[in-house]
């Protein structure tokens, strides 16, 4: 099936049926499953017999919905707009979508040149608050940026804040991004955010379930996380409330097989009291795009291991760090202390204190041995020999 030149049936009928049928009904999706696409829009087209599992209110709403459906006018509305529609079986389909079974899209608005399928193989959510803090959207926004230079598709839902920071860092770093939107394609939602979704048609894509001109409902919000979710290989949730939708997309994630991540946060911020829970159950922690890219990338992309700076007495033998180690902190001790605190000889303790005092830790005074300046400085978190 294709957009361009005459439309088929099939193509004509799942437009149909994307204006009927709300994003996620499932009742939808089993009747498109069991009787086909051309027959439940004939059924909704005439308004005869309810179809399986509707009720005579559900169904009188769908029959009126179908009367005022005009397939033809949609796919004319939407070529316009330089928008196309993809529907299951296309070859630019994502194939991982049919993992949500019964809710799978009717089809898929589609607004830019790239090939959804194909960006979509290597892509991942990055989602958050609305009302994020300055620390989420740095964190987004740099998490975007690192994953769009690594090659990695950035997925998110085009709202203010968490949303919002993370297309924005994808685009600066000159790599791709998807915004998933809970309305037509042809109308940006927020209207704040426009230009960005504009923006964001023209380097990358901006897909969703919603007919040319539809607008977002709560429930509409909600439901299009789920796409979200299907369409990535893992999602990862900067900054999110209690009651945040991107811990829907996250669980809905988790149902589905793909990773479920989450950047910590500070413990005072209700922003970080999901991401907290998700971290308490199967969600793994992440902190930048290397470590996202080691769960949802190839075997052995992993992150590089994280170290503490090396001290120049990390470098020392074992011995003569126990014999350091053995010294006070404010005294000369003469050899035999240190040795016994070191548990070795007192020759070997004399051999390693000259070793240690070419170094610069050490010094000698009469027939003692005391730690440098420098040394106790560096014990006392300065800068020093240790």
């Amino acid at each position: 099936m294709t957009a361009e030149g005459d439309p088929d049936e099939e193509l004509l009928g799942r437009i149909f049926l994307a204006r009927v049928i709300e994003p996620g009904d499932e009742a939808g999706g089993r009747w498109m499953r069991e009787f086909g696409v051309g027959e439940v829009v004939r059924r909704l087209r005439n308004g005869g017999e309810p179809l399986p599992g509707a009720s005579g209110t559900q169904w009188g709403g769908l029959v009126g919905r179908a009367r005022r459906a005009e397939p033809e006018r949609d796919l004319a509305v939407a070529r316009a707009a330089g928008v196309r529609f993809v529907c299951p079986g296309d070859a630019e389909w994502p194939g991982q979508l049919d993992d949500l079974g019964d809710s799978r899209p009717t089809g898929l608005w589609v607004r830019g040149r790239p090939s959804l399928r194909m960006w979509a193989l290597t892509s991942v959510a990055v989602v958050g608050a609305r009302a994020c803090t300055e620390y989420g959207a740095h964190v987004a926004g740099t998490l975007a940026s690192g994953l769009a230079e690594r090659g990695w598709v950035v997925v998110s839902g085009g709202a203010y804040g968490i949303d919002g920071a993370a297309h924005r860092g994808a685009l600066a770093a000159g790599g791709a991004t998807v915004a998933v939107l809970a309305c037509g394609v042809d109308r940006p939602y927020p209207r704040g955010h426009t230009a960005l979704i504009n923006r964001i048609a023209e380097q990358g894509l901006v897909v969703g379930e919603l007919p040319p001109g539809d607008h977002p409902t709560p429930s509409r919000f909600i439901l299009r996380n789920r796409v979200i979710a299907a369409l990535t290989r893992g999602t990862v949730v900067v900054e999110a409330a209690c009651r945040s939708g991107s811990l829907v997309t996250a669980r809905a994630a988790g149902r589905l097989g793909r990773f479920t991540m989450g950047v910590p946060g500070p413990v005072t911020s209700g922003l970080s009291v999901g991401v907290h829970e998700l971290l308490r159950g199967d969600a793994v922690l992440v902190t930048d795009a290397a470590e996202v890219i080691e769960l949802v990338g190839d075997m052995g992309e992993l992150a590089p291991p994280r170290r503490g700076p090396v001290l120049p007495r990390d470098l020392l033998e074992p011995a003569a760090r126990a014999v350091l180690a053995a010294l006070p902190a404010n005294r000369t001790a003469p050899a035999e202390e240190i040795a016994s605190g070191a548990r070795t000889t007192p020759d070997d303790a004399i051999a390693r204190l000259y070793e240690l005092r070419s170094l610069g830790y050490v010094e000698r005074h009469g027939d003692g041995w005391k730690l440098t300046r420098q040394t106790m400085t560096s014990a006392r978190g300065g800068r020093g020999p240790c």
